[in-house]
């Protein structure tokens, strides 16, 4: 990022966001023929790895783990429970709080799933040093503009 004008500081290619949404963008899209093989979107897919950990949490939970809102998960969660993946049952303690568990069948997904992360290691280029620290810089800069 060189600077010579004020006016730089405008331009595309001095502008860290840019790599960092064609990056995210082009990862999901590498994502997709796999996802495909499964029937997930990129979304449901980190929705269920979040289910695969956990078995069972609150939609407000879910939505710190994903770092989306209850009006982005809604949708997924309806799609992810009409494919019989996981259940969404008011809490009797309190009507507000909405619990999403794993079924049996979204927990038999994960063997279909396992070997997704090694597919898609084939296709990022990059030394295993150089994605151990891009994965702490992107949680550091992650950190840091969050919350």
């Amino acid at each position: 990022m060189k600077m010579k004008d004020k006016y730089d500081v405008l331009k595309l290619e001095n502008q860290l966001c840019f790599p960092l949404y064609v990056c995210a963008k082009e990862v999901i899209r590498k994502y997709k023929p796999f996802l495909d093989k499964i029937d997930l979107t990129y979304t449901q897919y980190i929705l269920m790895m979040v289910m695969w950990e956990k078995k069972e949490l609150n939609v407000k939970e879910l939505g710190e783990y994903l770092y989306l809102d209850s009006g982005t998960l809604t949708p997924v969660l309806k799609k992810l429970e009409a494919k019989g993946y996981i259940t969404r049952m008011r809490s009797k303690e309190d009507e507000r709080n909405l619990r999403v568990t794993l079924t049996e069948q979204g927990e038999k997904l994960k063997e279909e799933a396992v070997t997704i992360p090694d597919q898609m290691g084939q296709c990022v280029q990059l030394e295993p040093t150089e994605l151990e620290s891009l994965y702490g810089l992107l949680y550091k800069l992650l950190g840091s503009i969050s919350g």
